[in-house]
């Protein structure tokens, strides 16, 4: 009942002095109380939220201050910092002496215990390189457009040769700028000031957008050759994470393939997102957490790792009931990722993997079963069991992965991007970002030169010619 029920001041006054004051007592015991109570579900929450971390949440590592972290449970190793002794000893190749621009003969001129004359030459003395950087000025080229006057009467101005931009930057000056804003997370006005410290190229926040913007243009063309791959793939990785674009809120997706990475800024979280890329017919399998967004494609392979995190959060509850379902779905989740690695290591063939997993999945789905029947922890197994299917495709399909650190892995750049920059303040500028983190992250991939492919591709774009492919590898 919301509110008291009505009582007269008729009836009040007909009862007793002692009654009136017991009623009284007892208005200003539920006041108390309901204060308290509200005090205690404040401090509640706060306690829930503190006992959150990432190792039993999707709680990013980052989130968590170095001396907020918790003790891991390893020992302290007693080794001191540092390589070991007995290690490999690691060091840089020396380069053959006709690739070096320089070379510096030292002859001893006497003997150092008589002092007596040397000559001649060691065969094979000892080398020893030392590597330096060049006095660097750049590369101006001047292109002086005459214009004639014809007896007609008639100006003429020369044309700019094919391929000379119209503005002040060359295809590697521009590549180069791109690179420091996008793979080096600098900002506009550290990439201009570097250019001018270093390269002695004059520069300006202002011109760092003009380059960032002709980058984007370069890259357009294979950054859309990949989109229409994506509903091709057999497989995909797929995470997002939040942004900003202007004051707006937005997200950075992420989509993993077996050989390139595609980055989406959109201003939606929803599924819609997915559906735009992959088409509403994808009938490939989505690494994902169980987000409902990716529900309504046809095969899922939910993140083991994610579930692993959530075992771990029902360890940590206080309810008994809870706690020891966490910890029989841990033992099981173990085993599956010992099993894994021995596949992935090569150690363990699959169709020994697909046998032992058999006893792992059963065991797990009846821990899932006995959670979904009691009430205490039907909220967190009534998902899972229902949706059982979705924890097994890496068992049922060959070369599907238990996890989607993949995504999660290829999302690192764009997160420290986005904690140094605090996203965009454009479309232009979320065009630059999805198109070169894909250019980036599919170099490393394909283990590409990306200063080499973006400056290749800006030196198309500058001659109107075909744009170098990212699938040219395939």
């Amino acid at each position: 009942m919301d509110t008291p029920p009505f009582v007269s001041a008729e009836v009040l006054a007909s009862l007793p002095s002692e009654v009136l004051a017991l009623i009284e007592w007892q208005a200003r015991q539920i006041q108390l109380l309901t204060a308290r109570v509200a005090a205690l579900e404040v401090e509640v929450a706060e306690l829930k939220r503190r006992g959150k971390n990432p190792t039993n949440s999707s709680i990013p590592p980052s989130t968590i201050h170095p001396h907020a972290k918790p003790q891991s449970p390893k020992p302290k190793s007693k080794r001191s910092r540092g390589g070991q002794p007995g290690h490999d000893k690691h060091e840089r190749d020396l380069i053959p002496p006709d690739k070096c621009q320089q070379i510096v003969p030292c002859l001893p001129t006497e003997c150092r215990r008589c002092g007596g004359s040397l000559t001649g030459t060691d065969p094979e003395p000892l080398r020893h390189q030392v590597w330096e950087l060049p006095d660097i000025q750049p590369i101006v080229t001047e292109y002086q457009r005459h214009r004639l006057v014809c007896p007609c009467g008639c100006s003429t101005c020369g044309d700019l040769p094919a391929g000379v931009p119209t503005g002040q930057a060359g295809p590697r000056l521009i590549a180069f700028a791109g690179i420091l804003m996008a793979c080096f997370r600098q900002s506009k006005r550290r990439a201009a000031l570097f250019l001018s410290m270093i390269l002695n190229q004059p520069a300006s926040a202002s011109w760092m957008v003009l380059l960032q913007n002709r980058a984007a243009e370069a890259v357009e063309p294979a950054y859309t050759e990949l989109a229409e791959q994506l509903p091709a793939q057999a497989a995909l990785h797929i995470d997002e994470s939040p942004s900003k674009e202007g004051q707006a809120k937005a997200w950075v997706w992420t989509f993993v393939a077996a050989t390139f990475t595609f980055f989406a800024c959109r201003l939606t979280r929803a599924g819609e997102v997915a559906k735009e890329l992959l088409g509403s017919g994808f009938d490939g399998v989505i690494h994902c957490d169980r987000a409902k967004m990716y529900w309504s494609f046809g095969r899922l392979q939910w993140c083991w790792a994610h579930l692993k995190r959530d075992f771990q959060a029902l360890i940590d509850d206080p309810c008994a009931t809870k706690k020891r379902l966490g910890h029989d779905l841990m033992k099981p989740t173990k085993e599956l990722f010992a099993l894994w690695k021995k596949v992935r290591d090569g150690t363990m063939d699959r169709r020994t993997f697909v046998r032992r997993m058999q006893p792992i999945r059963q065991r797990v789905e009846a821990f899932l079963l006995r959670g979904y029947y009691n009430g205490l922890t039907h909220g967190f197994a009534k998902e899972l069991w229902e949706h059982r299917d979705h924890l097994w495709t890496f068992v049922d399909v060959e070369g599907i992965e238990p996890t989607n650190n993949a995504a999660e892995q290829a999302l690192r750049h764009a997160v420290i991007w986005r904690k140094l920059s605090f996203g965009t303040q454009s479309p232009a500028g979320s065009r630059f970002v999805e198109r070169m983190l894909t250019v980036i992250e599919t170099c490393r991939r394909q283990d590409r030169n990306v200063f080499a492919w973006l400056s290749e591709a800006v030196a198309a774009d500058l001659h109107r010619q075909a744009a170098p492919s990212l699938l040219a590898s395939f």
